[in-house]
């Protein structure tokens, strides 16, 4: 590889992520227009759009719409390009849509390396591909701070789209994927990360949400989103506030990566992490008893994260029968004194 793709990235986050209080306050401000073709908007912080394409007589059909793109988290550029096409798709899975096309957004220095950009393009279609989705195109701009990532369509039955509203009390919550992407890059960074930590990282980043996509669409889920930039308690507090009830997290049922609490316990905190905190925190009784290093994982901004998923317990244990890496992190309560409960 011919340049190091993180010493590019400016310090501030592992992604340079919008702080979600400054996004909250800028959209209170932006006008919500009714739509009947609108299924799903962004009035409830949902991982996509929906938008109802039925024709009168027609069979039903839908589109997916969503966007991501990033800063590089890891060195080498075709990996880069991959886990960045990863995390675009992964709101089409968590909507429970079937990915179609995308468009590649391409940020790159104009005297960079054009081995790192053809290696970042090439990752990233491999990765599309792979989802059984193609590439239409997309738009390029010249800046020293490198950025890649897709807008995704995808295609969905409007009477079986998934949202993050409609957890219902009594339902356990499921996780599918491992916490600590963010602390593990942030260690990367610092030149602190074992690169066995760094390759588990970075498999699981690369993995697709497409087949616990498919394993959960014979079940009844209730509520579901994918964790990423927000944090697992970010992620969570958008499903407790959509559908109106407290999220019981155990704090001990979480999973972690490989070196993650310790790098946590090192300080490998990124910038994404401490704003996740700030707007969170307020939504969240934390119990004093968890260690400060598990609490800080909780905040942590995830790349390719794991899907959330709200639903009975009979049907989450179909699920992680089928899909063993999902485990249940907890339970759905009515409305308490806050969204999220953290226990030990």
């Amino acid at each position: 590889m011919a340049t190091k793709l993180t010493a590019n990235v400016k310090a501030g986050g592992c992604a340079s992520k919008l702080s979600p209080k400054i996004l909250d306050q800028a959209l209170r401000t932006v006008p919500r227009l009714s739509n009947e073709k609108v299924l799903v908007g962004y009035d409830k912080s949902d991982d996509a759009g929906v938008y109802d394409l039925t024709q009168p007589g027609g069979n039903p059909l839908a589109m997916v719409q969503t966007v991501d793109f990033f800063t590089p988290i890891v060195d080498d550029a075709y990996t880069f390009g991959a886990i960045a096409a990863a995390n675009a798709l992964s709101d089409v899975y968590a909507m429970g849509g079937k990915p179609a096309t995308a468009l590649s957004i391409v940020v790159f220095p104009q005297k960079g390396d054009i081995h790192d950009l053809q290696a970042i393009l090439k990752g990233g279609a491999d990765k599309i591909h792979e989802a059984g989705a193609v590439i239409l195109g997309g738009h390029s701009i010249s800046d020293e701070e490198i950025k890649f990532g897709y807008a995704v369509t995808g295609l969905i039955d409007p009477h079986k789209i998934l949202t993050n509203a409609g957890a219902m009390p009594g339902d356990v919550l499921v996780f599918t994927k491992q916490i600590g992407t963010g602390v593990i890059s942030t260690a990367l960074k610092k030149g602190i990360v074992d690169p066995a930590h760094m390759d588990r990282s970075i498999e699981q980043m690369l993995t697709l949400n497409r087949l616990v996509c498919e394993s959960m669409l014979g079940l009844e889920v209730h509520a579901c989103t994918d964790v990423t930039g927000f944090g697992l308690l970010g992620h969570a507090r958008e499903m407790a506030l959509a559908s109106n009830v407290t999220l019981q997290i155990a704090a001990s049922s979480v999973r972690f990566l490989p070196g993650a609490i310790e790098y946590a316990n090192a300080g490998a905190l990124s910038g994404g992490l401490h704003n996740n905190r700030e707007f969170v925190s307020s939504c969240v009784a934390m119990s004093d008893s968890i260690p400060s290093e598990i609490q800080s994982l909780l905040y942590d901004p995830q790349t390719s994260g794991g899907l959330l998923l709200s639903m009975t317990a009979p049907e989450a244990e179909k699920l992680m029968e089928d899909r063993p890496e999902a485990y249940i992190i907890g339970r759905v309560r009515n409305y308490e004194t806050k969204p999220i409960e953290v226990r030990p």
